[in-house]
């Protein structure tokens, strides 16, 4: 009994025991699994999130909260540290500082088409983008021309580098890329105005008349751009502004730059090198009526191709007296003459920056017997390099433009947009070498030499000695009043913006250097035509 009962005893307490123990492993085996749950719940999480931050620190400027950026890797200390000694050693990355936002009230929204050729859009987004400035408007970006001879469809983005022109004036000015939804929905049911500004026009003509027509419309729409802004008597801070677009805002994509950089380090792996903007192409040719060199056929089809054009006004040309009056290319031939007379040396490399020379390679014979190393873009680089190019002139004239401002000497042979453009810019840049014909001058000698009425040595004489003081050296921009066509042209002598080397300054003197800041303080309210308190920033239609 007592055994049994011993037994039955000390047997329900070790099955008590049991049962406690194994409750406390059951227990404690949930307790480890919801430990374990929660770190693979952290772990995740800490991944995820990790995984955000580099995304978010990726996309930079456009997206990216400015606490995000400069963060190192969130995986390790080793790595965060590798990270920022990164960072700081590498001086290929320096930290982007965008202008302080301008804040003004907007007046409304300032549409611009713009015409022409590369170069004369160029210079006309310089002057869109300053009245814009100073009627205290909303600019769009400009929309290209895609209907002149060239065809060109390329869009501004396709061209030059979009975000960038945005965000390194948006101290001066507010530019979209489009026109905000409610706005853009008014325009598409026609409500805006569209017009020419009258050419030539001074700023307070801008003023006057354009602003009272955006204050009432809202949105103007300017259809031809090229040549609106005076050249001379305007206020400080516009033609600064103007030198600031060029020389800083407008920046070609990074694809036509590396291209042309490409183009610049296959010339100077030979040495030194020329650059001749031979603007002996057949729409200057037609344009122009200056046949002086060409045959019947080829005369008939440049008048043929005038005629064709009803905004080229001018139909009936006598290409002699043109030729005569200096208003014609020089061809060629004459180029090639030009040339040897200046003692250019006949080793040296010549990049053509130009379309197709009119009469091919028989009018192109004469100056590469003078002049052997001729290069084009189409000979240097690859036909895949160029093949997103094709059609597409701009983007051709781009990487020209490009070459045009690294080269040891600039000459070209007309003085058409692309030469002033380019001849300006390199005085901007320190006044290199640019060679300016006085293409009056040079036919009158030529013809002289080949009649026999010159020698040789005197021909080259009376060239050199009428271009000694055209090389690009600093000059005070010729002014006439009244008759702005035939006044030197901003942009090929900006000289508020250069650094004047000049004792021959015009009276109230000119800056001696132009910061591509502008040299102003962000979000300055200077030229404001708009007396409001700048407590708004924009219209609210956004």
């Amino acid at each position: 009994m007592c055994r049994t009962e011993g037994g039955g005893v000390m047997g329900l307490k070790t099955t008590a025991f049991g049962g406690d123990r194994l409750e406390k492993l059951r227990s404690n085996g949930a307790v480890a699994k919801r430990k374990m749950r929660i770190w693979i719940i952290r772990a995740t999480t800490l991944v995820l999130l990790c995984t955000c931050l580099v995304q978010l620190t990726a996309l930079g400027e456009t997206w990216g909260p400015r606490v995000l950026k400069g963060w190192p890797s969130c995986f390790s200390r080793e790595s965060a540290a590798a990270a920022t000694l990164e960072v700081k050693s590498s001086p290929e990355l320096p930290a982007r500082v965008l202008p302080a936002k301008r804040v003004y009230k907007n007046n409304g929204y300032l549409m611009v088409s713009c015409n022409g050729g590369l170069n004369q859009m160029r210079a006309a987004i310089c002057d869109m983008v300053a009245i814009a400035r100073y009627l205290n408007v909303t600019l769009i970006v400009p929309e290209l021309d895609k209907t002149s001879f060239w065809n060109d469809p390329s869009e501004f983005q396709d061209i030059f580098d979009v975000d960038h022109f945005i965000s390194s004036l948006r101290d001066e000015v507010r530019i979209l890329k489009e026109l905000p939804p409610r706005v853009k929905r008014r325009v598409e049911l026609g409500m805006r105005y569209t017009m020419p500004p009258v050419s030539w026009s001074d700023i307070s003509y801008y003023q006057n008349q354009i602003l009272p027509l955006i204050q009432k419309y809202k949105v103007v729409h300017l259809n031809r751009t090229d040549a609106r802004l005076a050249n001379n008597g305007q206020p400080l801070e516009i033609q600064r502004l103007r030198c600031r677009v060029n020389f800083s805002a407008l920046r070609f994509t990074r694809q036509i730059e590396e291209l042309g950089r490409k183009i610049i380090n296959i010339l100077r792996q030979n040495g030194q090198f020329m650059v001749l903007h031979l603007r002996y192409e057949m729409d200057m040719l037609a344009f122009s009526g200056c046949t002086h060199g060409c045959n019947k056929g080829e005369a008939d089809e440049l008048t043929t191709m005038r005629y064709a054009y009803p905004w080229w006004k001018e139909k009936i040309i006598n290409s002699d007296l043109k030729r005569k009056d200096g208003l014609c290319p020089l061809t060629p031939e004459e180029t090639a003459l030009t040339l040897r007379a200046l003692d250019i040396d006949r080793n040296i490399q010549i990049y053509i920056a130009a379309g197709e020379i009119y009469g091919g390679q028989r009018r192109m014979n004469g100056l590469a017997a003078a002049y052997p190393n001729l290069a084009r873009k189409e000979t240097l680089l690859k036909s895949s390099d160029l093949s997103s190019f094709q059609n597409h002139s701009s983007q051709m004239a781009a990487l020209d433009y490009l070459v045009s401002l690294e080269s040891d000497i600039f000459c070209p042979t007309y003085d058409g947009n692309m030469a002033k453009v380019v001849e300006g810019h390199r005085r901007y840049l320190g006044y290199k070498k640019t060679m300016l014909l006085d293409r009056r001058l040079l036919v009158n000698l030529i013809d002289q030499y080949k009649s026999g009425l010159l020698t040789w040595d005197e021909f080259s004489a009376a060239v050199k000695d009428t271009h000694a003081e055209r090389m690009g050296s600093p000059t005070v921009r010729l002014v006439i009043p009244d008759k702005p066509k035939e006044e030197d042209y901003f942009y090929a002598n900006p000289q508020e913006c250069l650094q004047h080397l000049s004792d021959n300054e015009p009276q109230g003197g000119i800056q001696t250097s132009f910061p591509l800041n502008s040299g102003r303080n962000p979000g300055s309210q200077v030229m404001d035509v708009n007396t409001d308190s700048p407590s708004e920033s924009f219209l609210d239609e956004d």
